[in-house]
């Protein structure tokens, strides 16, 4: 089974894709907007491209395991995807996963720009791996 993983944020969105039988996980790239509209058709071209067969979106939940207004936001995302989309939408849990996008890119030589408009992609691609490891 094929999936897309996307890594909302008020500003950029980090997209990722991944399936079970290889069990690897790859960043895809960002949407920069923060026009939800946008967001959503942007997403969909990326469903087209990749051609998933379902969704996985990063949960923003606090370190005590609280939910917050983010974390609403992501529940209020994943019905917005199962009823544009069609496709089954699983909700994991995200934190660190920037934290630990920040430490791969600290092995690379890239400019502030470079690292804003790759962390997204590759956090997307962390709780997606985290996914894909645990079934």
């Amino acid at each position: 089974m094929r999936y897309l993983a996307i890594d909302p944020g008020t500003k950029r969105t980090g997209l990722a894709v991944g399936d079970d039988e290889t069990k690897i996980a790859g960043p895809i790239g960002v949407i920069e907007t923060s026009n939800p509209e946008e967001r959503l058709r942007q997403i969909g071209l990326a469903i087209a491209s990749h051609n998933p067969h379902e969704l996985v979106v990063g949960l923003p939940i606090n370190m005590d395991g609280t939910e917050g207004p983010a974390a609403r936001q992501a529940h209020v995302l994943a019905e917005q995807l199962t009823s544009r989309f069609g496709l089954g939408v699983h909700l994991v849990d995200e934190r660190l996963t920037s934290e630990a996008a920040n430490v791969q890119l600290d092995q690379r030589d890239l400019t502030r720009k470079g690292r804003r408009a790759r962390i997204d992609a590759l956090a997307a691609a962390t709780f997606l791996q985290d996914f894909l490891n645990s079934r």
